[in-house]
């Protein structure tokens, strides 16, 4: 398994985690939705220096609209939707407990949708983060009825986003950001301004915040979190994700000074064991690559790569770089995961 695409999605863990708390400090003052909207915002705001200096190309817009589309709908659009009717439906132990399953829907539609080899490790591990996360966010209360079903649905929407955006090779997680970021911060914050407005007690300084933690919270989070999953598949890549609630809930002990109880310590033990059975999820077979042409990051240890470049590539060769390049027929066996070009 790849160890950068394992570092960078636990990067993106982490920064995510870590902007958790800072953000709920400012849930208080901005309505959730409205809230979220800004955080969706400052994501887009945060790439649009790298999409102002690396535009998509024309070839990888109709190349990749179509999937794209679907991402950013079902990510930024219908899962937002659906999750407030089902707030609006249910209690908030239910909600927050079913939340949870994102990443079992990412797992399952990466398996029987996409594709991905999974293997029983990664089952095994899922299921303890699973088991984790309910620990973690358990509250009295919790009850199944339509609010809930339309919670988990929202999560199954995020799972056909995590799965789509996971294959999509030809734009640059940049782009997709900056997509996720302008229609998903659109819909939060519209439907948050339509329910709730800004709130009484929101202040230039509130936004702004929200805004700075969006960038770095959302924007170079999910950057890191699709590089990642272009190198695991969608399935491994959530399930590091998956740790950014325990990440959270470790810098509030630490740094906010809450304490910590013995259920949630457990749970965020339960998770990083969850993690580590995962990440030993591998495999190796006789396999045969098509001929393709394509435009993605790469470098040239991994066996796949070992085309020439143009005399005025001004990339770094030696290093890992992104440009067109064509790949030939060829069939071997090698323990691989389910990244650009393991997709059996």
């Amino acid at each position: 398994m790849r160890r950068i695409g394992i570092v960078r999605c636990l990067l993106a863990a982490v920064l995510f985690g870590a902007t958790a708390p800072l953000a709920s400090q400012l849930a208080g003052s901005i309505p959730t939705f409205t809230l979220a909207g800004l955080l969706y915002v400052g994501a887009a705001v945060a790439v649009a220096p790298s999409v102002v200096r690396r535009p998509p190309a024309a070839r990888a817009l109709r190349a990749e609209w179509r999937p794209a589309l679907v991402a950013v709908v079902a990510g930024g659009a219908i899962g937002p939707l659906l999750l407030v009717a089902g707030l609006a439906r249910t209690s908030a132990a239910t909600g927050s407990i079913l939340l949870n399953a994102e990443l079992a829907a990412t797992v399952v539609l990466a398996a029987l949708v996409f594709g991905e080899h999974i293997g029983h490790r990664l089952w095994l591990g899922t299921g303890l983060i699973t088991v984790a996360g309910v620990l973690l966010t358990w509250r009295p209360g919790v009850e199944v009825d339509v609010g809930a079903l339309l919670v988990v649905a929202a999560c199954v929407a995020w799972g056909i986003d995590n799965g789509v955006t996971a294959g999509i090779e030809q734009l640059a997680p940049e782009h997709v950001v900056a997509l996720k970021g302008t229609v998903a911060g659109g819909a939060n914050l519209l439907i948050g301004l339509i329910v709730a407005g800004w709130g009484a007690t929101t202040s230039p300084g509130d936004v702004l915040a929200a805004l700075a933690i969006g960038a770095a919270g959302y924007g170079l989070s999910i950057t890191l979190w699709v590089k990642g999953a272009r190198d695991l598949g969608a399935a491994r890549a959530q399930v590091i994700f998956a740790m950014a609630p325990f990440i959270g809930a470790a810098i509030a002990w630490t740094v906010l000074g809450e304490d910590a109880t013995a259920v949630e310590v457990m749970s965020a033990a339960l998770a990083g064991l969850g993690v580590a059975v995962a990440m030993r999820s591998v495999h190796s077979h006789d396999h045969v690559h098509d001929d393709r042409e394509h435009d993605h990051e790469h470098g040239h240890d991994d066996g796949h790569h070992d085309h020439a470049h143009h005399p005025d590539f001004a990339g770094d060769v030696a290093g890992r770089h992104a440009h067109l390049h064509r790949h030939r027929v060829v069939g071997h066996a090698h323990p691989h995961v389910p990244d650009l070009h393991h997709r059996h």
